[in-house]
């Protein structure tokens, strides 16, 4: 293939990505910031503005939750420094608060498929056109977001290179050649590693990104029954990452035909819900790709018999999208809400001097504060600064969502006490500084109500219907729809097709593992056919 390789299959789709970055920037780029709502810094300058908290701080959400979530969300993350836009539209820079977020997930996520002897390792993000169309069926579902380079400097290249929107077609060449008998199997890898898919509208930082971070594992086994068995290992360790760690809860189920990844036997994955927008979310998925990659890319071994076999093969990820989903079920018209377990800083400890106070005293009472905290494990600073009111830190850490605040001025340090004020409800309790132990079991407490409450706020907005007329009544009311389902794919494609409007069409989310009982004779709520499942039903990011 020569020059442009215009005989690509995909080449009317191929974005040229110049890596000389003297070369002229693209249209795209050059209209980077389209993502970007035209008010996202407009919380800065009305709060400088305006009168009262808002002018005394300059911290104040100029959007609420549920009057335009949208705007919300992007202030949030914005104000609460999680993310900067970036020229390039469709790509956010990670600050310091995100990545230390996804640095306890990585954390906790490794040592769990560590212990089930998953080995790291990491491939090149560029892939040929050769061998990423290999797998056709696979491709073909990634096809329009595929992004190629097709300059290097002045000059063009003869063969274009592909940017991996995933790896399976990166590494299962590499798989072919190391495993050659049944002693070489199980594989099992895992890589923490970026991607990127291009083309599509309306990116929202986290949750459609043209670049994300991801952790992608693949494993090989020499049976189907040690592939279904890691399958659900894996989907466990992303429910656990969602409920105990972000306080989110999820459903875990299958994925229908037309929703599974491409190329894949069957998908498995854990499904949030934010009951603002009325959307559901595709968490994370663990995917059984059964043999169809280990044929195209002649993935044989010899088994013990002596024979010639295919390995079962399978691929899992979440990804930062996992951050996005918990900024918009917890925070709040202050901002971030964030769960103890995953907070760069769990307790923040702000001085209160009044005039004539001993400022010294506070202080110190607050570095020791903070140094026996730190000493029970708990990720505690101090904000000392003098050149800010309490009023405007307060405002400043609840933006950013510390779960708990500890106050000291001077009739606490009389007292021998602080006063803990909670960021998920506002609480506040007095604490004696000769018990601090305290404020650990209060952040457990958080922990476990942040969850308790999202489960409650979740489960409110489940609805079950078993008529068209019904569904599309709680369609309408943004809820989540349980529903009787033939499982017929014809039938799944009409459900688009007539909910299909400005706000998206309805599909199928998840079946549950956990299956209402079905009586005989059910029908499905779509067709009229005998039911065969309960399905969950809504719109998506």
């Amino acid at each position: 293939m020569k020059s442009k390789g215009c005989n690509c299959k995909f080449a009317s789709q191929r974005l040229s990505i110049i890596l000389d970055f003297r070369h002229k920037k693209s249209k795209d780029m050059a209209g980077g910031k389209g993502d970007k709502p035209a008010n996202a810094n407009k919380s800065n300058a009305a709060a400088q503005s305006s009168k009262g908290r808002k002018k005394e701080t300059g911290l104040g959400l100029t959007n609420t939750k549920d009057g335009n979530f949208g705007e919300w969300y992007s202030e949030v993350v914005t104000n609460g420094e999680m993310i900067e836009y970036y020229e390039i539209s469709g790509c956010y820079i990670l600050r310091p608060w995100t990545m230390s977020i996804w640095e306890i997930m990585q954390t906790y996520f490794d040592a769990e498929i560590k212990k089930m002897k998953i080995k790291t390792c990491y491939f090149p993000l560029f892939v040929s056109n050769t061998v990423l169309q290999k797998e056709k069926d696979h491709i073909e579902g990634f096809a329009p977001e595929v992004a190629w380079v097709t300059r290097s400097g002045d000059s063009e290249l003869e063969v274009p290179i592909a940017i991996r929107p995933t790896s399976e077609t990166v590494m299962y060449p590499y798989f072919s050649k190391w495993i050659r008998g049944h002693r070489d199997l199980p594989l099992k890898l895992n890589q923490w590693c970026n991607v990127v898919r291009w083309e599509f509208s309306n990116p929202t930082p986290f949750i459609r990104s043209r670049e994300f971070l991801w952790q992608e594992g693949h494993t090989a086994f020499a049976t189907k029954e040690e592939a279904d068995t890691e399958v659900l290992e894996i989907l466990e360790l992303y429910r656990r990452l969602y409920e105990e760690y972000l306080a989110v809860p999820v459903v875990k189920g299958k994925k229908s035909e037309m929703e599974k990844f491409a190329g894949g036997l069957y998908t498995t994955s854990v499904e949030a819900f934010i009951p603002n927008t009325g959307r559901g979310v595709q968490g994370a998925t663990s995917h059984c790709l059964g043999q169809n990659f280990a044929k195209m890319f002649e993935i044989n071994f010899e088994d013990e018999k002596g024979e010639k076999a295919m390995v079962w093969q399978n691929s899992w990820a979440y990804s930062t999208r996992t951050i996005g989903v918990m900024v918009m079920v917890h925070g709040d018209d202050k901002g971030l809400v964030l769960p103890p377990k995953v907070a760069a800083v769990q307790v923040i400890v702000v001085n209160v001097p009044y005039k004539d106070a001993d400022t010294e005293k506070i202080k110190d009472a607050c570095l020791d504060t903070v140094k026996t905290l730190s000493d029970l494990g708990i990720r505690a600073e101090a904000d000392l600064r003098e050149n800010y009111s309490p009023g405007w830190k307060y405002s400043h850490w609840e933006m950013k969502g510390v779960p708990l605040r500890i106050e000291i001025g001077p009739r606490d340090v009389t007292n021998k006490q602080v006063r803990v004020v909670r960021r998920d409800n506002g609480e506040k309790i007095d604490i004696p500084m000769a018990d601090l132990v305290k404020v650990k079991e209060l952040l457990d407490d958080v922990q476990q109500s942040m969850f308790n409450v999202a489960k409650q706020k979740r489960d409110a907005c489940v609805e079950v219907t078993k008529t068209w007329d019904e569904f599309i009544k709680a369609l309408g009311q943004k809820k989540l729809i349980l529903a009787p389902w033939c499982d017929e794919e014809e039938v799944e494609k009409d459900v688009k097709t007539k909910t299909k409007g400005e706000t998206g069409a309805a599909k199928t989310l998840c079946s549950p593992f956990e299956q209402p009982e079905l009586p005989e004779g059910t029908l499905c709520f779509a067709s009229g056919k005998p039911a065969k499942k309960w399905t969950y039903w809504g719109r998506s990011y």
